[in-house]
């Protein structure tokens, strides 16, 4: 398992590079599965979707009040993702990890 984690951990590191980053990291786990590369690239899946949405849905309202808070919920969520990936650890990210390991569990 240990060995698992640092053959997939430069995978699951470049997932959270954004939507490209996703791209990347699925070509660069796509030959050989790897099961810790896997649910990161579904967990930055997940994050860069929520913050394309988010940021296309927000962007309307023009308002410090609302952008600031999504960049600042985005941002958390991102660094425990990361951490999360450089530790070695398989912790959902909170409040929708759980939901993004669902939804995209075919990817990977």
């Amino acid at each position: 398992m240990n060995n698992s984690i640092e053959e997939g951990k430069t995978a699951a590191i470049t997932s959270y590079i954004l939507i490209v980053g996703v791209l990347i990291a699925m070509s660069m786990n796509s030959e050989n599965k790897n099961s810790f590369a896997s649910f990161h690239i579904r967990q930055a899946l997940g994050l860069s979707l929520a913050f394309i949405s988010f940021g296309a849905i927000i962007s309307n309202f023009d308002s410090f009040f609302i952008t600031f808070p999504m960049w600042i919920c985005i941002s958390v969520l991102w660094s425990y993702g990361i951490f999360s990936a450089i530790q070695g650890h398989t912790k959902p990210i909170p409040l929708v990890g759980e939901l993004f390991q669902k939804w995209f569990k075919s990817i990977g």
